[in-house]
C-alpha cells in the first residue's frame, strides 16, 4: 500500500497488514508505530510475536473517524 496525494492506495487486497507492511505505508519509525499502540491510536492484534493492524482502521485514521478496537483496545 501506499500514500498518494494524501490518500492511503492500496496495492494488495488484504485486510489485515503486519507492523513492516503499516510503516512503509504510513512512513513511519518502529518507535512511531510503537506509540500509537501505546496511546490506543492505532488497535493491534497480537498473534505470536507478531503485531496485525486492521487496514480499515489505518483508513479510518485518515479520515478523521475512529477505529474500531478489538477485544477491548481503545475506543469503539
Amino acid at each position: 500500500t501506499r500514500i498518494v496525494s494524501g490518500t492511503v492506495q492500496p496495492q494488495l487486497n488484504k485486510e489485515w497488514l503486519r507492523s513492516s507492511e503499516v510503516r512503509k505505508m504510513l512512513g513511519i519509525s518502529h518507535g512511531t508505530l510503537q506509540t500509537l499502540r501505546v496511546k490506543n491510536i492505532l488497535p493491534h492484534r497480537k498473534v505470536g510475536g507478531l503485531m496485525y493492524y486492521k487496514y480499515q482502521d489505518i483508513l479510518s485514521l485518515f479520515e478523521g473517524g475512529e477505529t474500531s478496537r478489538p477485544n477491548g483496545h481503545g475506543k469503539t
